[in-house]
């Protein structure tokens, strides 16, 4: 199976089928919703897979309760609640709550069946053909890695041609932890590096300034407060290496400079380059 250029393993595609629809799966609700709809929440803690497939993060916060149902206790709800439940998470800014209307033409019409008709939550039953829904998935909203089209590889970041092109083991490996790896920092790829260990190697290993069409370059873009939200590694000849986010959806990719540019742009942010030196 290859997906935006890249090959992903069976072991892979069986892990993605994992994460895109555990065996018991986050319903956000209200404390009213919850006793209503005879839910049981609990205070468990998402995995890192789990964040990012349901963006926990955006999750809105008046749906203070979290119900993990497997498939069997989510059916035995009454038809109706079901329906409330799945529009609730909708509502809620929960992802995976993806459209009947688009889905239906590859999952059949009895997917309407599910919860109101209009929105429906993933189950494994629903993966009988995992290849057909994990493509689309992950590659929406997303250009393919064109990592195939480099002719010259950076020898001074040995690591890059390693990296370009490949899915992380999980959720978490990011691209402050890209841009590391791929200048020599030993298993930083493999870890969701935060603001700070970024910042210090860029102080102690970079200095202002750089060009776009030769290696080494890695931009950086801060917000108005200044927070570094993103960086990219130049790669030479107009290429560049990026990580889009820090979800298991996201390969590490070669896109041309201004293709990263372009799907960087955010309303307040600022681009500032700084060289790699050692």
């Amino acid at each position: 199976m290859t997906v935006l250029g890249i090959d992903v393993s069976p072991d892979l595609l069986e892990r993605w089928v994992d994460w895109l629809a555990p065996d018991e799966q986050p319903f956000f609700v209200t404390k009213k919703q919850a006793t209503e709809w005879k839910l049981d929440p609990d205070d468990r803690e998402p995995t890192p897979q789990d964040r990012d497939t349901y963006l926990i993060y955006n999750v809105d916060r008046q749906a203070a309760r979290t119900a993990w149902l497997g498939a069997g206790q989510f059916q035995e709800l009454p038809r109706a609640d079901r329906a409330r439940l799945v529009r609730a998470q909708f509502t809620y800014g929960r992802g995976a709550v993806p459209s009947v209307r688009r889905w239906s033409p590859i999952l059949g019409p009895e997917l309407k069946q599910q919860a109101d008709g209009h929105r429906f939550v993933w189950w494994k039953s629903l993966l009988t053909d995992p290849k057909a829904v994990l493509l689309e998935i992950v590659s929406e909203d997303l250009g393919p890695s064109r990592h195939a089209e480099v002719r010259t590889w950076p020898r001074q970041f040995e690591r890059v041609r390693e990296l370009a092109g490949t899915f992380p083991d999980g959720s978490g490996p990011n691209c402050f932890g890209t841009v590391m790896a791929a200048s020599g920092v030993e298993g930083a790829e493999n870890v969701w590096m935060l603001r700070e260990p970024f910042e210090d190697w860029l102080a102690n290993h970079t200095e202002r300034g750089g060009r776009d069409d030769v290696p080494g370059t890695v931009f950086v873009w801060r917000d108005t407060a200044l927070r570094v939200q993103h960086a990219a590694l130049t790669v030479g000849d107009g290429w560049m290496l990026h990580k889009p986010s820090q979800s298991w959806m996201t390969p590490r990719k070669i896109r041309s400079v201004g293709e990263v540019k372009r799907a960087t742009r955010t309303a307040g942010w600022r681009l500032e380059r700084h060289r790699v030196v050692g």
